[in-house]
């Protein structure tokens, strides 16, 4: 009886817990004091999920916070990676599923709103170009509730949406110094909303010189690019016009950069399935002022080095890819014994002539891959 009685107090003291942190009254110091002497040494957990990181930030990890130094631990959620997107979807077609992750992608609420809908466009209409639906301004709500004052952040992201990926072409974009930019895109990088990437080469990336910025979200990437510049449009409730651009726009300008993140994330399993002595250390993008390759993947030794290209055509690709992969490749200063390998990533295959050359080019490994 005592046992029951004290599991029902108990569950009276989460409930009480559970509706302060919900009213927000995380700072009442009954709160803090129920927990420590009343909870703490029972079989409880409480879990708090937000989507907010300067919430959760302030609230349960700064050194201001009442539950700093009470946590027993924290996991920085990352979105639903691409291999597992189609376990929303039961009859989707692989090119469908890399169109709607090009836009949701793997935020498990905006996949709930595409959902339903096959057509990708009139998904995006329904869903993103309605001044009813929350996804017209998600990106304003984020960045209000993150940063306060959005305004320096917008043009940042804004720029680089529009090309701008060096701090010095992003800070003289929108007229202000680097110095000033640096701490703004420290945020956005913090935010999970930007990422810097350098050459997959680079032995000391943080202090190169050749770090790009580039949008890591895919809706927001979307939303920069085909939303905001068209907002003007869209208040006049002309989404016919801006789907018209969003069409005519959206696989060379969208989802081809995202295909070349989808084959990046798949390098691994690739690798391991059909080159099982290649032994993987890191893989990214290379580039240098003339040239750039989609996928550079290194071995811990550099004793082998796979190079890859990501088509996102329409046409099927022919020997001369190949050729130009090599090519490239050559830009690139690797040890004389250092073996080579080429892997070419397609949506729409290959001909039946570049089929029959990888069949006597033993390093080349062909990959119909549209999702």
């Amino acid at each position: 009886m005592a046992t029951e009685e004290s599991e029902r107090e108990n569950k009276k003291s989460i409930q009480r817990l559970l509706a302060e942190f919900a009213n927000n009254t995380l700072l009442k110091k009954n709160l803090l004091l129920e927990w420590d002497e009343i909870l703490v040494n029972t079989n409880v957990m409480v879990i708090l999920c937000g989507s907010l990181v300067s919430m959760m930030v302030h609230q349960t990890l700064s050194y201001s916070s009442p539950l700093y130094g009470r946590r027993t631990g924290q996991i920085r959620m990352k979105q639903i990676a691409f291999k597992n997107y189609h376990l929303f979807f039961d009859e989707k077609g692989n090119y469908d599923l890399i169109a709607h992750y090009s836009v949701t992608g793997g935020v498990p609420k905006y996949i709930e709103l595409f959902k339903p809908m096959d057509d990708i466009f009139e998904a995006i209409k329904t869903n993103i170009l309605s001044k009813q639906c929350f996804l017209y301004e998600e990106p304003i709500f984020l960045l209000e509730r993150e940063v306060g004052e959005i305004g320096t952040y917008f043009s940042i992201i804004k720029s680089i949406a529009a090309g701008h990926h060096k701090i010095g072409k992003i800070a003289a974009h929108i007229g202000i110094n680097q110095s000033g930019a640096t701490k703004y895109l420290r945020t956005l990088m913090e935010l999970d909303i930007l990422e810097r990437i350098t050459p997959v080469t680079e032995t000391n990336p943080e202090k190169s010189k050749n770090g790009l910025y580039v949008i890591k979200d895919n809706f927001i990437r979307f939303w920069f690019r085909f939303v905001y510049p068209y907002r003007n449009y869209l208040e006049m409730e002309n989404t016919d016009f801006v789907i018209h651009k969003i069409r005519q726009n959206f696989n060379d300008n969208h989802v081809s950069y995202i295909y070349e993140d989808i084959c990046r994330e798949r390098l691994s399993d690739l690798i391991s399935r059909d080159l099982p002595n290649f032994t993987l250390s890191k893989a990214g993008r290379w580039w240098d002022k003339n040239t750039e390759i989609d996928i550079v993947a290194l071995d811990p030794q550099d004793s082998a080095i796979l190079f890859g290209e990501c088509k996102y055509s329409s046409r099927k690709i022919d020997p001369s890819d190949y050729y130009h992969l090599k090519e490239k490749s050559e830009k690139l200063v690797c040890k004389k014994e250092t073996l080579k390998y080429y892997a070419i990533f397609s949506r729409s295959g290959f001909t039946q002539e570049l089929v029959e050359l990888a069949k006597k080019e033993k390093r080349l490994t062909l990959y119909h891959f549209n999702g």
